[in-house]
């Protein structure tokens, strides 16, 4: 059951008629449990801009909330209501979920990579400064203790896509408005 106030309506019927056709599902409230998906294949999820959607009232304001078969990224901004975010995520075999807090934010982070990933790739610098170049983008969002990260990308066009070694990619411009909305403790759930 959808109710909505005149003005809400109002704003949600002017939103939808700005977007493009493959915007305008808006008013549908998502999980990321009804997300598209396709049987076992990955689909590939075009990248768009980001967007407010409708999205499930059980994840409380100021969470991320991570489908990974939909390749987006929630940011709920209050019950019943996120920003979406389209996110490339890890690809076969480096998938992964469970819930993290975010423990360290960095602008222009440098990037080590870890021992395992320098082992499955020689070629890799061991060391590169943040920068333009660098890998992790504009800005990253440490997970926890581990080595994942939801970072910026030098790489905008594997966003949608599965390929990389679990880190949750995003364009530049999206990780830069993520990170202003998102401090150290914001709680992150990855499925």
């Amino acid at each position: 059951m959808r109710v909505l106030s005149l003005g809400l309506a109002g704003l949600a019927l002017s939103f939808a008629c700005s977007q493009p056709a493959s915007a305008q599902y808006w008013y549908d409230p998502m999980t990321p449990e009804t997300m598209p998906y396709l049987g076992d294949t990955r689909p590939q999820a075009a990248p768009s801009s980001r967007q407010l959607v409708s999205f499930s009232p059980q994840y409380a304001p100021g969470m991320i909330v991570i489908s990974t078969r939909a390749r987006r990224l929630y940011y709920v901004t209050a019950r019943g209501q996120a920003i979406e975010y389209p996110v490339g995520v890890g690809r076969p075999g480096f998938e992964w979920s469970g819930t993290k807090t975010i423990t360290r934010k960095a602008e222009w982070p440098s990037w080590t990579p870890p021992a395992q990933m320098i082992k499955r790739r020689p070629d890799l610098p061991r060391y590169m400064s943040g920068g333009i170049a660098n890998p992790l983008g504009a800005r990253a969002l440490y997970l926890g203790s581990s080595l994942y990260r939801i970072h910026g990308s030098n790489e905008p066009e594997t966003i949608g896509q599965a390929v990389s070694s679990g880190c949750i990619r995003m364009t530049n411009d999206d990780v830069i408005d993520l990170y202003r909305r998102v401090r150290v403790g914001t709680r992150v759930t990855v499925m």
